[in-house]
């Protein structure tokens, strides 16, 4: 993603590995599908306003899409990663709309899409 959270340089090497454990240990036993999926996907943790959320950045919006339909497997994700039982299940699927153009994210804190610079400022508006 081209946002302060990510690396602008082309070399994604650390977010692949987790990506590939993440599933490897964490997905070994879904759907094959959902494996299949996932593999063409990005995640990292992202901190908005303080808050740890798990990102998960998809090659396209039917990828996208098909993930924010099958929303359970990830609601523990940020625990997984943080060992922090006090953080929100919070979770974002994200695909960019076209090349340089905006991203839009499904928000599981809201149930429902929106870009992504206002899925990151959410929070200040519903505390203010």
């Amino acid at each position: 993603m081209s946002d302060p959270h990510t690396p602008q340089s082309k070399d994604r090497t650390l977010e692949k590995a987790l990506t590939n454990k993440i599933i490897d240990d964490y997905f070994e036993n879904s759907e094959s599908w959902l494996r299949a999926i996932l593999r063409m996907c990005i995640f990292s943790l992202a901190h908005f306003d303080g808050q740890p959320v798990f990102m998960v950045e998809c090659p396209n919006q039917a990828v996208a899409k098909r993930l924010s339909r099958k929303t359970y497997p990830f609601r523990g994700m940020v625990y997984y990663l943080t060992d922090d039982f006090n953080a929100s299940d919070r979770s974002l699927f994200c695909y960019q709309e076209d090349k340089g153009g905006k991203w839009r994210c499904f928000d599981t804190s809201i149930n429902a899409w929106t870009d992504l610079q206002k899925a990151k400022s959410r929070r200040q508006e519903a505390e203010g």
